[in-house]
């Protein structure tokens, strides 16, 4: 009898043994399993992320690289940039406060030769240049008004072409729907100004998507200085791709 007792009190024993462990919770998972999965939230969080900070400002992250491109506005001094890009030297677009808000001793600052100059440091770039840095290209893209005074094409003023992790980004900068942008190809994602006065239309922006044929647009230039969020409406209606309308501060995820 007592070693029936005794088998019976063990059997039992490793039923509930058996049972604590299929039910234990996920914070006791074996390490094994919790550096699979902690691995896989790594993974997600160092995708390309692109930032609409407002007007014509945006922010691109990818792992340890932060792009800043005309950063105005800024709330908070972060000098977090690695790059930052500045198409021309308007005073919505180059604002050396700003600049100075988000650049350490390492930033390397490329722009219009007007900005440069302004600015005392930096490289550079023109319409057609590509500049080549640490896991990354940069190209500038003509950006102009063929009708109006705001931005002449003889300013040599820019927009950018960012190719990181296989993305190329399209930063249009304040210019009319022109020749040069409707001959571009092979763009993730076109940044286009939508306000009209000073840049393109929403109409022409729209008119724009249909030559670029990008796999997503994002309107800017609305919703400070001139444009309103039905002007980012009407390009969403009327674009021959995806569009994400953003609000100020908002990032999305581009994998």
């Amino acid at each position: 009898m007592r070693r029936l007792g005794l088998l019976i009190f063990l059997t039992a024993s490793a039923l509930i043994f058996a049972g604590c462990q299929k039910d234990k919770p996920a914070a006791e998972m074996p390490e094994a399993e919790k550096t699979e999965e902690n691995s896989s939230e790594k993974e997600v969080a160092m995708g390309t992320t692109l930032q609409w900070l407002g007007h014509a400002s945006f922010k691109i992250s990818n792992k340890d690289k932060v792009i800043y491109i005309d950063p105005w506005k800024i709330k908070d001094t972060v000098k977090d940039a690695n790059v930052v890009l500045v198409s021309h030297s308007h005073y919505d677009h180059y604002s050396p406060d700003d600049i100075a808000k988000i650049s350490g001793p390492e930033t390397k600052l490329i722009a219009s030769a007007d900005v440069i100059s302004k600015q005392g440091a930096g490289e550079p770039i023109t319409p057609g240049l590509t500049i080549e840095l640490d896991g990354m290209t940069v190209q500038g893209v003509p950006a102009y008004n063929p009708d109006k005074q705001f931005h002449p094409k003889a300013n040599s003023w820019v927009g950018f072409i960012v190719e990181i992790d296989s993305k190329r980004i399209y930063y249009a900068g304040d210019t009319d729907l022109t020749e040069e942008m409707k001959a571009l190809g092979d763009i993730t994602v076109a940044l286009l100004p939508v306000g009209g006065t000073y840049t393109m239309n929403f109409s022409d922006a729209a008119e724009a998507t249909k030559h670029i044929k990008p796999k997503m647009a994002i309107p800017y230039h609305w919703g400070d200085i001139v444009g309103k969020r039905k002007d980012a409406d009407e390009f969403a209606k009327k674009a021959q791709c995806e569009v994400k309308i953003l609000a100020p501060g908002q990032t999305i995820n581009l994998e």
